[in-house]
């Protein structure tokens, strides 16, 4: 696979055109180790073929996504030594390179992250998360699952 002319970073690093530390090569699915981790071990896992976005990415792809992420947080814990793992996906909001990609970042105690990185916050009420989770199930029920 070949990435088309000024296509993005992980495009070329999945054809092969751009180097990275792969740690998981199959037909589908590349990780690599991000070039700026938050912590050794922080691994990047992408699709090979470029989706944008979770909602981009097809169905059949959903569960392997999955299954390769699991792998993954296994395999970095263990290699790492870390308690724990983070795993996280941007969709178009903090997402750095616009091809889907999941962050698989290994965690201990006291490790300088605090929970998200960013303040969180809470519902004025009950009555407006009730709204808000109202509001999520209607949209849910708009979506196909195909």
């Amino acid at each position: 696979m070949k990435a088309a002319p000024g296509a993005c970073v992980f495009c070329a690093i999945a054809a092969g055109e751009k180097p990275a530390h792969v740690v998981l090569d199959d037909d589908r699915f590349l990780a690599f180790l991000d070039i700026r981790p938050l912590f050794p071990g922080h691994v990047l896992l992408v699709p090979k073929a470029h989706h944008g976005t979770l909602w981009d990415l097809p169905d059949d792809l959903l569960g392997p996504l999955n299954e390769r992420t699991r792998r993954l947080a296994i395999a970095v814990r263990e290699a790492t030594g870390a308690q724990g793992i983070f795993t996280a996906t941007n969709n178009i909001v903090s997402q750095s390179v616009p091809h889907l990609h999941v962050h698989v970042v290994p965690r201990n105690p006291k490790d300088g992250l605090r929970g998200f990185f960013w303040p969180r916050t809470k519902y004025a009420s009950e009555e407006d998360a009730a709204a808000m989770a109202a509001r999520i199930r209607a949209a849910q029920s708009s979506i196909s699952s195909s």
